[in-house]
């Protein structure tokens, strides 16, 4: 494990890489915005590439203002229709950033801010930071942290936790895109991808969640049984077996190619399903990586009937994703 300083931001804050290595997986983290830069594997003939997209250098995650390419996304993950949720009697109004709705924590979520970084164990790297009540128009002051840490069998596990000094909505995930033929290798499109989900949140035309849980049966959203992946998708997923106190694998990515085989198994009850269609070339294109964000469900602030995203003061939000990888 080593660090290294490879930037600044705009005020002058520091940014710095660490790169973490064990079995025949190496990850680059940032600093800002909790940022997955590279995840290099082996495919099926021992050759190296990395398989989540991003920029090569730290001036591009500073200037991008879309895609969220390997970032920690929060304080919430998704949108929040009309950018606003009434809590204990009281509406909170929050920056609108995705049309009328706020997205993944607003105009300066935590993807848009530095990290304070130290080491956890041999193979960990530990992110906090402070974020201030009223930040982007969330309540409370939350203490919050992502631990990242190399598995002896190279996998890479993040372990989120936050407290708060007053009730809050927390939701936090991560946003690497994937692409196991390696990033910059063309469309990701047609990697076979299997999803333990019986159902969706039917969203409208902003993206917001309906209020309904749709079967998947007979639509184009049944990954339970493996199938090529097609533009399309920017939808959540209602995971099988929800469990908040035990990871349990909720989906599958093969690409055929390489032979790589990347598997997700978390605690969370949902996973977004986004097929990158808005890329515009800059530097990938539409398709050239397919998310899979562990995750409530958006707007769950203002659905009651969703599981609810509300920490209040005593208690401890706790999430865990881990991202394996093997060939076959």
């Amino acid at each position: 494990m080593n660090t290294e300083r490879v930037g600044a931001t705009a005020e002058g804050t520091p940014v710095h890489r660490w790169t973490l290595e064990r079995a025949e997986s190496r990850v680059r983290l940032l600093t800002y915005g909790g940022v997955v830069q590279s995840v290099e594997v082996p495919d099926r003939n021992g050759g190296i590439a990395n398989v989540a997209l991003g920029f090569p250098d730290v001036a591009g995650y500073l200037g991008s203002r879309g895609p969220y390419f390997g970032a920690l996304v929060g304080r919430y993950a998704n949108r929040i229709a009309g950018a606003a949720f009434t809590l204990d009697g009281r509406t909170h109004r929050l920056a609108r950033n995705d049309g009328p709705n706020s997205l993944h924590g607003g105009e300066q979520g935590f993807d848009r801010r530095v990290w304070h970084a130290e080491q956890d164990g041999d193979h960990g790297v530990r992110l906090s930071r402070i974020s201030a009540d009223g930040e982007e128009g969330f309540p409370g002051r939350v203490e919050v942290s992502a631990t990242y840490t190399l598995e002896a069998d190279g996998a890479l596990r993040i372990d989120y936790r936050a407290v708060t000094d007053a009730p809050t909505p927390v939701n936090l995930t991560n946003h690497t895109y994937w692409n196991l033929g390696g990033a910059g290798s063309g469309t990701a499109t047609g990697h076979e991808l299997r999803i333990a989900a019986g159902r969706i949140t039917p969203v409208d035309g902003a993206g917001v969640p309906t209020g309904e849980l749709m079967p998947v049966d007979g639509t184009r959203f049944d990954f339970r049984a493996p199938r090529p992946v097609a533009l399309g998708y920017d939808h959540n997923f209602v995971l099988d077996e929800f469990g908040p106190d035990a990871e349990r694998p909720v989906a599958e990515l093969y690409d055929p190619e390489s032979g790589r085989l990347l598997t997700v198994t978390t605690t969370e009850p949902g996973m977004q399903l986004y097929t990158g269609d808005h890329f515009d070339g800059k530097p990938y294109g539409p398709g050239e990586g397919i998310a899979l964000e562990t995750q409530h469900f958006p707007d769950s602030p203002n659905r009651p009937d969703f599981p609810s995203t509300v920490l209040r003061p005593g208690e401890v939000y706790t999430s865990t994703t881990t991202y394996g990888f093997a060939v076959r």
